[in-house]
């Protein structure tokens, strides 16, 4: 008697990308349209899988052009907008042959996938910085400033010392190692899309820590940035401790 459909639905779920085209080899013109389903659900799966990885080749032109220099790193930022909270810069430098397959700009992928993501680089990148400075700070020396400060913070905390930076649009002031400005970086290079993973994650993050403190302002749902419901908790209870002046003139 041969294998039921649920004994052969098994073997796919189980099944690694090289049994699994095997697999669909033997099952692909089976007499049964429930094994022929099953079979083609896998080759489209592995056609998708394909996909991606033609899509992620093309994030890493960026680090194949400069990877001969050494220590590709790419930098990017979370925070720049919002009325509250920190400006957070993250700084990742990925092995050549790395594969973190659905890597992307942070605003296009799920809360969910980003912190599935985040823990996937932490645990395959060959360095990981991160850098923060404060509402307090911002309005001392304004964002863009703050901003390059986070920069550097975050290249400092990689304990390794980079070749190269990939900057998602921006260039550093007093940064010694040479940089690549990239407009929307973020979409174009696999390295500057972890950092900004690893920037908007180790963000939202500490957003959520405040909500627990604060969390008459909502800050778990809007992470600080300026929504209806924000300015309308700013005008009811005032400025937090964590709320950028600068940025909150027009609502208190």
């Amino acid at each position: 008697m041969g294998q039921s459909i649920q004994e052969i639905r098994s073997l796919f779920m189980q099944a690694r990308e090289e049994q699994k085209k095997e697999l669909i080899r033997m099952y692909f013109e089976d007499s049964r349209k429930g094994v022929r389903d099953l079979a083609q659900k896998a080759k489209r799966e592995l056609e998708a899988l394909e996909a991606e990885r033609a899509r992620l080749e093309k994030m890493r032109a960026y680090e194949h052009k400069y990877e001969h220099l050494g220590l590709v790193c790419g930098i990017d930022e979370a925070g720049r907008g919002p009325l509250a909270g920190p400006v957070v810069a993250g700084a990742v430098i990925l092995p050549s042959d790395c594969e973190i397959l659905y890597l992307n700009d942070s605003k296009q992928l799920s809360e969910k996938k980003r912190e599935q993501l985040f823990e996937e680089i932490l645990e395959k990148a060959v360095a990981v910085g991160a850098g923060i400075v404060g509402p307090a700070r911002i309005d001392e020396i304004n964002i863009l400033q703050a901003d390059y400060e986070a920069m550097c913070e975050a290249i400092g905390k990689l304990g390794v010392v980079p070749q190269i930076l990939l900057n998602d649009a921006v260039t550093i002031p007093q940064v010694l190692i040479p940089q690549v400005p990239i407009i929307k970086g973020d979409a174009k290079s696999v390295s500057i899309a972890a950092a900004s993973i690893v920037a908007k994650v180790t963000r939202d993050r500490l957003m959520m820590e405040y909500d627990e403190i604060m969390p008459e302002y909502g800050f778990a749902k809007h992470k600080g940035y300026g929504t209806a419901e924000h300015i309308a908790a700013i005008r009811k209870y005032g400025p937090s401790p964590i709320h950028r002046r600068s940025f909150i003139g027009n609502f208190v």
